[in-house]
């Protein structure tokens, strides 16, 4: 009896193993999945790192350049595999330097798990050599932030961290932890995912009397237009969304996060919302008698003035997130939940029609746009190439397939309306924020998410100067992206409003370029420039055929515009056409 006894409290110990709390950290990465981090050393976050050295046949590390960089490939690397992105920064400097990308992330709800080093506990408040109140400072920009000073938290903290990042509406969570922390030894007991926290509900209660009154809406419209943003991708509910307008036979807009959620040959796919999106859906929100916003938060880029938005339509809003209902636009039907939950619901209850004269309208704008805008944008007469050629000549070889990262300009709105995608989780951009220096980074990460896919970052002369050193990323892990520049010479979107509001008053707008190619080959990277449209085609074949990465710099017109445009100020429905 007292044999067994001792045998059963023996096992008990023999659970229970004494580690560091860096080790603590691998085995909860370990346990979570985690495939990739992106990530830069320092003297506070050391003994992570050493302990990553033993669990480098577990977990990949890649060591970017700058942690601006290692922040943007996390995103890329969540928004492309649809997993919880992870970065590695150690304190002070290497903390603040997350800060854009964490802005960047919240904005457009991408999950991060981000692991600061940080000073000893002992040393906390006293100025001591690198470190920063990197807490304070993030705390506007994440969805939630904890300073770790004990290593029996490590366990139970980093499980929390990994479910409130992925789960309900996701977004950035920083995590900081003391060096001395990082080196406690503990009794580990093993590691639990969270599975649920006291006081957070990632998905809110569906109502069935909003179901209902959404749906007999829907049925009583005239003219609805659906609205869909990236909640449809987050979601994972592109089946259900296809289901839903298929059914109602509702044409659909979407935001540039939205992009790809539909394919965008789809006969409803009626194009892009917006300030520099299509015509029919612009002027056509201002027609509709029923507005379906289906995860998509009412942005200014996409509504104009608010006082000129849909005042016309009985509005029903889908999202996740409380919060976004009645923020900007007050919704006549509010529908909280998730939208894979909820669309099915409003499906089987919606009655099957086409509204074909309705429908007719977009085509009839989609046809003045094209005589006005699209036709001369990708089959130019003049000399000089266009962006939306390039981009058009591009998908004639990807057949839509690849996945396209882009910077933030002229090139992105361009690459936005022409680019085309039949699979989701394909545009990759910074919406929200709106950061140049994105898509190189974001590049790479987005390849380790979905290795077996082409991927194309589109990136103009100014952004790719931001963090053109992860080149060097680029080159020691040999990560197969395609680097296009589009190079008009200018900071195109900046002088475009400069020519069109401020009399061609061009204010430090001019920027000059290196030697692209030049300066690809110094990374061992193969490359091409070219400025003749006879060689367009075969250059953008050679870059998207070749094996590794390549970089193709197209030098297209200095003082082309992106139109259609709605000025600052102004209603969707006064749409420039030129």
């Amino acid at each position: 009896m007292q044999t067994e006894t001792l045998k059963k409290v023996n096992t008990s110990v023999e659970q229970e193993i004494e580690i560091s709390g860096s080790e603590a950290v691998m085995k909860a990465l370990v346990a979570e999945g985690v495939e990739t981090i992106f990530g830069y050393p320092g003297g506070a976050i050391m003994p992570i790192y050493d302990a990553l050295y033993d669990y480098r046949d577990q977990l990949e590390h890649v060591l970017v350049r700058h942690e601006q960089g290692g922040i943007h490939a996390a995103q890329g690397y969540a928004r492309s595999s649809g997993k919880v992105g992870t970065v590695f920064a150690t304190s002070g400097p290497g903390a603040t330097n997350l800060v854009t990308g964490l802005a960047d992330a919240l904005i457009d709800s991408t999950p991060l798990v981000c692991i600061t080093g940080q000073v000893f506990a002992h040393l906390l408040g006293t100025d001591a050599f690198q470190e920063t109140d990197v807490i304070n400072i993030t705390t506007p920009v994440t969805k939630w932030n904890y300073q770790v000073t004990d290593a029996n938290e490590i366990p139970a903290i980093l499980a929390k961290a990994y479910y409130i990042a992925g789960s309900g509406r996701p977004g950035p969570v920083l995590i900081d932890i003391t060096k001395n922390a990082q080196i406690q030894k503990f009794n580990y007991k093993g590691y639990e995912k969270c599975t649920h926290i006291r006081s957070y509900r990632p998905k809110p209660i569906v109502r069935n009397e909003y179901i209902q009154a959404a749906a007999a809406m829907i049925n009583k419209a005239e003219r609805p237009l659906v609205i869909f943003g990236q909640g449809v991708i987050l979601g994972k509910a592109e089946k259900e969304f296809k289901n839903f307008i298929e059914q109602g036979g509702l044409p659909a807009a979407w935001t540039i996060l939205g992009l790809s959620a539909l394919e965008t040959d789809h006969p409803l796919n009626v194009g892009m919302l917006g300030m520099h999106g299509n015509y029919g859906p612009n002027v056509l929100t201002n027609e509709c008698d029923v507005l379906i916003a289906v995860g998509m938060r009412f942005d200014d880029r996409v509504t104009g003035r608010l006082d000129r938005y849909a005042k016309q339509a009985k509005v029903i809003h889908l999202d996740i997130d409380p919060a976004e209902i009645d923020k900007n636009i007050k919704a006549d039907v509010p529908v909280w939940g998730d939208c894979k939950e909820t669309l099915p619901l409003i499906t089987a209850l919606l009655d099957k029609k086409e509204y074909t004269s309705w429908r007719a309208r977009f085509s009839e704008c989609m046809d003045k746009e094209i005589e006005a805008v699209i036709e001369n944008e990708l089959n130019p007469t003049a000399e000089i190439m266009t962006m939306g050629e390039v981009i058009h000549q591009m998908n004639q070889i990807t057949g839509g397939d690849a996945i396209i990262v882009t910077d933030v300009g002229q090139h992105q709105m361009v690459a936005c309306r022409y680019a085309k995608f039949t699979e989701s989780k394909s545009n990759i951009t910074s919406g929200g924020l709106g950061t140049m220096g994105f898509a190189l980074p974001a590049a790479m990460g987005a390849k380790y998410g979905a290795p077996d896919r082409t991927v194309v970052a589109i990136i103009g002369d100014g952004g790719i100067q931001m963090t053109i050193q992860e080149l060097g990323t680029i080159m020691q892990n040999n990560i197969d992206i395609k680097i296009l520049i589009l190079n008009n010479h200018f900071l195109g979107m900046v002088r475009q409003w400069q020519q069109l509001f401020h009399e061609r008053r061009y204010s430090f707008v001019d920027i000059d370029s290196p030697d692209y190619v030049t300066v690809a080959k110094g990374y061992r990277i193969e490359g091409n420039s070219v400025a003749k449209r006879e060689n367009l085609v075969s250059a953008l074949t050679t870059m998207l055929h070749h094996k590794g990465p390549y970089l193709l710099e197209v030098h297209v017109g200095k003082e082309n515009n992106v139109f259609p445009m709605v000025p600052q100020g102004c209603g969707v429905s006064e749409v420039r056409l030129k």
